[in-house]
């Protein structure tokens, strides 16, 4: 064996060289024998034939097939090539005879290193997607390979697919577009993608994604190699999601009619039965509920009372241990069970029943819109009860002592040392305040005394009164509502509050067919040491104080009202004055032009109520 120079040489003498270089790199084993000698093997040799690192100068008379080709060698004419093969050879090899020795190389298939194409059928027998081939120059195009993945995935052996066309895979829910999509691609010879159903061989179906590429020789169109992946899961999940997203789009137009409608009657009924039976009415109408009722819980035999229902016999409600509606109540949360599902009606920590609705499962989704729907139609049963009071005959007056600093205006009593009086509530700005009048304290006290109470503020309206004696009128502001707005979402309203070291008498009126013992009982907790002095039951008769104030009033803006409360209670109408109308005006945040316009525009309504019966309303 020669260098690249000239000169002999091989693995362990001389310089490598170029020629050294190369032949190591080869994937097939190379050996060099001189008389007998090994002068060389390259790197593929080494390994397949366990040598040395350096085998320049061993015996090749060691080696195990050294006996089949050294005759081979000693017959073979000097310059020529002979291949030989056999039994004891590791694999086919060519000799190539030279003066004095021979070359060896061997074909690399017999041993450990793999040639190029080999890896490449390693690779496509072991892909874990099916692969095909097919003869684009035959009749029908027919398989010509196919890969253990493809049996894996269609269940057809190798043997039974090849010379057969891929459409025996298609079956009655195979898309045509995609069939079409293919043969199209097959055809102009371009390559394609497309998802369709396909069969496996015991019948059963899945979703394949097939590629179809073209192959080319010298630029002629030979074959075409095809990939087939098992796609069923990912497909699967996609149509749920699609199906999911077109329930979920009917759903919501469903969905938004009744929330419409439920809204609707909630803010339009005039009364409260009314509003609950339209409500029954309307959600019964929805397919998958079979009815809906409304019932109150009657605190003094523990039951729940059906006051509303639509597609359901109230007479027949199995209201045992297991239902949810007294869960849902006791909870104040919504509560499912196996046929009904309980929402409870609270407004404002104000409980006014639940609401139920019987059917068949209700999701997340069910159950977030019908727990909005009873919010709204508490917030509507709320509204009415609230109405109630103005328009009712029948009242029922209770008289309260609060003797708890949690208080606010018993704690300002006792803080400052005066006494407080309640005038009426406001709803400036949007910012409800109170207004009190304070005998006793002077405006800084005052002030000193709130700022110790959390979330408490007082404002000095209006300043009279001597040094010994002040006279004041504040507005009363909480960070969390107040007692009169507590209360009034419950249905009542306050007559009066007098507050006096750190006690309260409060009067307060509810309607007669609100459940006093109920409210009675939450003021109880609110304010610990409230003693209950008396409840009375009355009738009405004619247009009491209160009502003509409450006419006035709805006929009067907040600024108006605002303008005339202040300047009465203010004794801006006293002689001589004690504030003016700068004052009042720097009170409320306008200027003293604007007070003005609002305080004359209050007094000719309020002469109109008194001396011409109702006006029509007026917003300037």
């Amino acid at each position: 064996m020669a260098n690249i120079d000239g000169t002999p040489g091989g693995r362990g003498s001389g310089e490598p060289g170029a020629a050294r270089a190369a032949l190591d790199s080869l994937v097939d084993p190379v050996v060099a024998v001189e008389e007998g000698r090994l002068s060389y093997a390259n790197a593929a040799a080494v390994e397949a034939f366990d040598l040395p690192p350096d085998p320049a100068g061993g015996s090749a008379t060691d080696l195990p097939w050294w006996t089949a080709v050294e005759p081979e060698i000693r017959e073979a004419t000097i310059g020529t090539a002979r291949e030989v093969s056999g039994e004891t050879l590791p694999a086919p090899a060519r000799i190539h005879r030279r003066d004095g020795g021979a070359t060896i190389a061997f074909d690399g298939d017999g041993g450990p290193p793999a040639r190029d194409r080999a890896v490449k059928d390693r690779a496509m027998n072991e892909a874990p997607v099916g692969i095909t081939i097919a003869d684009a120059g035959s009749e029908d195009v027919p398989l010509v390979y196919a890969n253990e993945a493809f049996e894996r995935v269609t269940g057809y052996p190798v043997s039974e697919v090849v010379g057969q066309n891929c459409r025996f895979l298609q079956g009655e829910e195979s898309d045509p577009e995609a069939i079409e999509a293919m043969w199209r691609a097959v055809e102009e010879a371009e390559p394609v993608t497309v998802e369709l159903v396909n069969y496996r061989k015991d019948g059963t179906s899945f979703w394949n994604e097939v590629t179809i590429a073209p192959v080319r020789e010298a630029g002629e169109l030979t074959h075409f190699v095809g990939f087939q992946n098992d796609v069923t899961k990912r497909k699967r999940a996609e149509l749920a999601l699609e199906r999911r997203t077109a329930e979920l789009e009917h759903v919501l137009s469903r969905i938004e009619g009744l929330v419409r409608d439920v809204t609707a009657a909630a803010a339009g009924a005039t009364d409260r039965p009314t509003l609950e039976t339209a409500v029954c009415e309307r959600i019964a109408e929805e397919a998958g509920y079979e009815g809906v009722w409304i019932g109150e819980r009657d605190a003094g035999r523990g039951t729940i009372e059906v006051r509303a229902s639509a597609g359901i016999d109230p007479e027949a409600l199995p209201l045992n241990a297991d239902h949810p509606a007294p869960e849902a109540i006791g909870e104040g949360e919504a509560r499912l069970g196996p046929e009904e599902a309980a929402f409870p009606l609270v407004h404002n920590d104000v409980e006014y029943g639940v609401l139920v609705v019987r059917g068949g499962a209700i999701d997340d989704r069910e159950r977030a819109i019908l727990s909005a729907l009873s919010r709204a139609v508490a917030s509507g049963i709320n509204a009415r009860e609230t109405s109630r009071i103005l328009e009712t005959d029948a009242i029922v007056a209770v008289s309260l002592r609060i003797d708890d600093r949690g208080f606010v205006p018993a704690a300002l009593s006792a803080a400052a040392d005066c006494r407080l009086e309640y005038r009426r509530s406001t709803h400036l700005a949007e910012e409800p305040a109170a207004l009190f009048t304070v005998s006793g304290a002077t405006p800084g006290a005052l002030e000193d005394a709130a700022a110790n109470l959390e979330g408490v503020s007082v404002r000095t309206v209006v300043e009279r009164g001597t040094e010994g004696s002040p006279e004041l009128l504040v507005e009363l502001r909480t960070e969390e509502p107040g007692f009169v707005e507590w209360l009034s979402t419950r249905g009542g309203v306050v007559r009066s509050i007098s507050a006096g070291d750190g006690e309260a008498d409060v009067a307060l009126e509810l309607p007669a067919a609100a459940d006093v013992r109920a409210v009675v009982e939450a003021i109880e907790e609110r304010h610990p040491g409230t003693d209950t002095r008396s409840i009375r039951r009355h009738e009405r008769a004619g247009e009491t104080r209160a009502e003509f104030a409450s006419r006035l009033e709805a006929d009067l803006t907040d600024r108006q009202l605002a303008a005339l409360r202040r300047a009465y209670l203010g004794g801006y109408f006293e002689w001589p004055r004690p504030t003016t109308g700068e004052d009042l005006a720097e009170s409320m945040g306008v200027a003293r032009p604007t007070f003005h316009e609002h305080l004359r525009t209050a007094e000719r309504k309020l002469c109109a109520a008194l001396f011409e019966g109702d006006e029509p309303g007026d917003t300037a």
